[in-house]
């Protein structure tokens, strides 16, 4: 059986002021994290998580604590919540709904220091496959949130050398593999 796994670095720390509390707690989950100064570096070895378990009572009140910071995940979470018993201590949160990458638009969105993010990712499998090497780059911005996988490029790079359109030998890594 072939593992696949999605390195996946946010190249710019982050300032740990431009982050609610209830981001923080996601993020925390979904990626690693480390301290540089008041600044923050995420990034996960084996790819970003998107299935969460946290404590309700930590969720509740990093809801709380963060109302005042516009969130386009907050109601999804929010409805997730609610749909669990109330003496159940732990939660279990499904993120495959809501992107991790709308997060990190909503900090953008807010912060004086950031005027955009970059992610970086690759693809990598513990067999030769060819569907299961590749990357992605995404730009995320105020206003949007715009990627291509190393697939897209080698399109673009075939088209532009007037070769016509790429034919792939093998679909997206990121379409088969990851999601």
């Amino acid at each position: 059986m072939a593992d696949y796994h999605t390195p996946t670095v946010i190249q710019q720390n982050i300032p740990d002021k431009d982050i609610s509390a209830f981001e923080r707690l996601l993020l925390d989950d979904i990626f690693s994290v480390e301290r540089h100064g008041d600044e923050l570096y995420f990034f996960s070895e084996d790819g970003p998580s998107t299935f969460l378990t946290v404590e309700r009572v930590t969720l509740e009140a990093a809801l709380l604590a963060s109302r005042d910071r516009p969130s386009s995940i907050a109601e999804e979470i929010s409805a997730q919540l609610a749909k669990c018993p109330i003496e159940e201590p732990v939660v279990k949160l499904d993120l495959s709904a809501v992107s991790w990458e709308f997060i990190l638009q909503d900090i953008v969105r807010r912060s004086d220091a950031l005027s955009y993010l970059t992610v970086i990712s690759s693809f990598t499998c513990t067999k030769m496959r060819r569907d299961g090497f590749g990357g992605m780059a995404v730009l995320i911005t105020k206003d949007a949130v715009v990627g291509k996988s190393t697939h897209d490029i080698l399109d673009d790079l075939v088209f532009e050398a007037g070769l016509g359109v790429a034919s792939r030998h093998a679909p997206a890594a990121k379409e088969n593999c990851h999601d």
